[in-house]
């Protein structure tokens, strides 16, 4: 059975991955998103690894976050050895991209409905490296060569 990550920040991005959900039990999977009151909820319902939540109101914090979210990131990844990440944003998702690639897995990228008329931040980084790389709007996929329209997430 095929191994995939699934990784999202908490929040719309995630809300957007778990319209996935029902493509979970086709594989051996690791759902990978920030821990917060509400996503440790989801522990019971799926098989859930966290990071560190960062907001970055205090920058000093917030680097140190992100740098244990990359240790964490790298940890996971190592361990699960997956085929392939999915993810739909934003900074957690890019770095479980990110390093999931490095390690050989397969990247396919859903960037966010939100974005109209431009790709996200972490889209653009990502774009790069995806091996697959989705868009929830028509007027994107036209714009940006190697990304896919496929309808909307939510």
């Amino acid at each position: 059975m095929k191994k995939v990550i699934f990784a999202a920040s908490s929040g719309g991005h995630l809300s957007e991955l778990l319209k996935l959900e029902e493509l979970f039990p086709e594989y051996d999977y690791l759902l990978c998103t920030e821990k917060t009151d509400i996503t440790s909820q989801l522990q019971d319902k799926y098989n859930m690894k966290y990071v560190k939540y960062g907001p970055c109101k205090n920058k000093f914090k917030y680097v140190i976050t992100i740098i244990q979210n990359l240790y964490s990131t790298i940890k996971i990844v190592r361990k699960f050895k997956p085929d392939t990440v999915v993810s739909t944003g934003a900074q957690v998702g890019g770095f479980f991209c990110y390093i999931g690639k490095f390690f050989g897995a397969k990247v396919i990228y859903i960037d966010t409905l939100a974005k109209i008329k431009e790709l996200s931040g972490t889209g653009h980084n990502v774009y790069k490296i995806a091996d697959k790389f989705y868009v929830q709007w028509k007027g994107l996929a036209k714009k940006y060569e190697k990304a896919e329209y496929i309808g909307r997430l939510i």
